[in-house]
C-alpha cells in the first residue's frame, strides 16, 4: 500500500421529502447537503473543506438533453460545482461539470484515482442531486422558484457528451428510456419461453426482493414494500407505462436525492488524521461502450457490460462469486436481466442485487443514482472488513457501461487500471446488424412495445426484419386494434407489411 493508494474516506446522502416549494433545496442544496454528510463521515466535518482540490457535479436532468424533458423556469446554477463548493466552504483549484449517462459516477471515481496517482488531485469530492419533485409540487401549484446561481471561477463543463441514439431511431420513439428498455424486455421474454403472464409474474419476482431493500433504506425517497403479485398486476396505480412494463416496474426519476463521495490519497489520509477504518479501496474498474441500438446483434445481451465487468473483476484478482455487496443499475427489469447474465449472477441470488432498493422503489435521482449506490455501499464494507461489493453502473440504453469493485482491504503496489480505449475495440468490431431507414414490403416483428398514456395505449413501436434480415424500426397505425392486437397475442415473430414515407416507417401487422 503506497502513500499514493486512492481511496474513499467519505460518503452521505440526503433525501428531501415532505417540504413544500418555498422551503425546499434547489438541486445544488441537496447535493451540498449530501456533501457535508460526507465530510462528516471522513470525521473531520468541516474542516476537511480547505484540502478539497477538485469539486465534480454529476450533470442533472435538466442540463442532460437538448429536447429538455423539463422547463421550469426557476432559473439555474450556472457553476453548478462552485455552487456546492460555495455552501460547504471549500474553493477547489478544479471545478467539473460532467458529461450525461448513469454511467458517470463511477466513470468519474475511475479518472480521480488516476489523477490522485498521478499527483494532479489531492482529495476530491463527487456529488449529484436532483430535485425534480420540487419542480413538479412547485409547477402543480402555480408557484415560482428562483434557482438562479450565479458563481465566479474556472468551470470544465464537459457537455452532453456523445449522442447514443441517432435522429432515426429518435423519430420512431426509440431514445426515450421508458419506451427503449421494454422493446429489450420482450426479447428476453421470448428467449425464456414466457408468456406474458408468465413474464409479468417473473418481473415481480426479480423486484420484490428490491422494494423490501428500499423499505429499510432511511434515503429511500419511496420505499414501500410490494409483493411480486402487486409488483406484477397491471391496472389502478400500477397502469401499464409501455408495455410490458406497469409503473411500478420504471424508474422514478421525480425525487429530491442527492449523494457525495470523497476520494483522496492513503498518504493524504493519514496526514489529515482520517482513520483507516473510514479507507475503502478501489480494487478493480472498467468501462465499455456498446453500439446504437439500431447495429446490436441481441437485444437480450449487453457485451459491453460483460466486458466492462470483466476487467473490474480481472484488475481486482477475485471472481463474482467473491462478491459479498452488490449493486446493478435497475431502471428497469431488463437492465437487471441482462445485468445478471453478463455478469453470471442468478436473478435471486441470495446476496441481493441492490443495496440502495433500486431506481424505481429508492428513487432514480438522474444520472447520479450510483453515487447513491457507492455512498451506500461503504458503510456495509467498513462493517464486514475484507468484504468485497460490485458497482453496475449503466447509462443510455444499456449503452454505456461502468463497473466498480471496492473492500476495506488494501489494494497491492500502484495503482493503475486499463485504459478502456485499449479494449473497446472488442465492442466496436463485432459485426453491425444489416440496416435501412427506408424499408420496403414483408418483414417479421423483432421486438415490439406498446405505449400508454392515461388514457391507454397510444403508439406502437416496432424493430423488424425484412425477409433478407435487413433491420428496420418502425410504429405501427395508432388504432386500438392494432395496439392491442399487440398485447393480446404473442407478437414476436408476426409478419406484416412495412412502408415508409418522409423519415417515418409504419409497420402493419398482418
Amino acid at each position: 500500500m503506497e502513500d499514493t493508494t486512492p481511496i474513499l474516506v467519505g460518503a452521505g446522502q440526503f433525501t428531501e421529502k415532505g417540504v413544500s416549494p418555498e422551503k425546499a433545496h434547489p438541486p445544488m442544496g441537496i447535493a451540498a447537503e449530501a456533501a457535508k454528510a460526507a465530510m462528516a463521515d471522513t470525521g473531520l466535518g468541516a474542516a476537511l473543506a480547505p484540502h478539497i482540490c477538485t469539486l465534480a457535479m454529476i450533470r442533472i436532468f435538466p442540463d442532460s438533453t437538448n429536447r429538455p424533458r423539463m422547463v421550469h423556469g426557476f432559473g439555474r446554477a450556472e457553476n453548478p460545482p462552485r455552487a456546492i463548493a460555495r455552501r460547504i466552504g471549500a474553493k477547489p483549484r478544479h471545478a467539473i461539470y460532467s458529461q450525461v449517462g448513469g454511467n458517470t459516477p463511477q466513470k468519474l471515481i475511475s479518472e480521480m484515482c488516476e489523477r490522485i496517482v498521478a499527483g494532479d488531485v489531492s482529495m476530491a469530492l463527487i456529488a449529484g442531486a436532483e430535485a425534480i419533485q420540487t419542480t413538479k409540487d412547485a409547477a402543480r401549484l402555480g408557484l415560482t422558484l428562483d434557482w438562479q446561481e450565479e458563481d465566479e471561477g474556472s468551470l470544465d463543463d464537459r457537455g452532453i457528451g456523445s449522442n447514443f441514439v441517432t435522429a432515426h431511431e429518435f423519430a420512431h420513439g426509440i431514445g426515450i428510456p421508458i419506451q427503449t428498455y421494454p422493446l429489450f424486455e420482450n426479447v428476453i421474454r421470448g428467449k425464456q419461453g414466457h408468456s406474458v403472464e408468465q413474464h409479468l409474474q417473473a418481473m415481480g419476482a426479480l423486484f420484490a426482493p428490491f422494494t423490501r431493500v428500499a423499505a429499510r433504506n432511511p434515503y429511500s425517497f419511496y420505499g414501500t414494500e410490494r409483493s411480486a403479485e402487486e409488483l406484477a398486476t397491471p391496472g389502478g396505480e400500477n397502469r401499464y407505462i409501455s408495455f410490458p412494463y406497469p409503473r411500478w416496474m420504471n424508474a422514478m426519476d421525480g425525487v429530491n436525492q442527492g449523494s457525495a463521495v470523497i476520494l483522496t490519497s492513503v498518504g493524504k489520509a493519514r496526514e489529515l488524521g482520517i482513520p483507516p477504518s473510514n479507507w475503502v479501496f478501489i480494487h478493480g474498474v472498467g468501462e465499455a461502450v456498446e453500439k446504437l441500438v439500431s447495429f446490436r446483434e441481441d437485444y437480450s445481451r449487453a457485451p459491453a457490460m460483460r466486458l466492462s465487468g470483466r476487467k473490474a473483476l480481472d484488475m481486482a484478482g477475485i471472481g463474482i462469486d467473491q462478491i459479498d455487496f452488490i449493486d446493478l443499475y435497475s431502471c428497469f427489469p431488463s437492465a437487471v436481466e441482462v445485468a445478471c447474465d453478463e455478469l453470471g449472477l442468478a436473478y435471486d441470488d441470495p446476496r441481493g442485487l441492490t443495496v440502495t432498493g433500486g431506481l424505481p422503489f429508492f428513487g432514480g435521482p438522474g444520472n447520479s443514482y450510483s453515487l447513491n449506490a457507492i455512498a451506500a455501499m461503504q458503510p456495509l464494507l467498513r462493517g464486514k472488513p475484507g468484504s468485497y461489493g460490485l458497482i453496475g453502473a449503466n447509462g443510455g440504453y444499456l449503452s454505456k457501461q461502468g463497473t466498480g469493485i471496492y473492500s476495506t482491504t488494501p489494494t497491492e503496489g500502484t495503482w493503475a487500471r486499463e485504459n478502456p480505449a485499449s479494449y473497446q475495440g472488442e465492442i466496436d468490431g463485432l459485426p453491425d446488424v444489416p440496416f435501412t431507414e427506408t424499408p420496403s414490403g414483408s418483414g417479421t416483428i423483432e421486438t415490439y412495445t406498446v405505449c400508454f398514456g392515461r388514457g391507454g395505449p397510444e403508439r406502437g413501436i416496432v424493430i423488424g426484419r425484412l425477409g433478407d434480415g435487413t433491420r428496420f424500426i418502425a410504429n405501427t397505425p395508432t388504432d386500438a386494434a392494432t395496439l392491442n392486437g399487440l398485447m393480446d397475442r404473442e407478437s414476436l415473430g408476426r409478419p406484416g407489411t412495412v412502408t415508409s414515407a418522409e423519415g417515418r416507417n409504419v409497420f402493419t401487422p398482418d
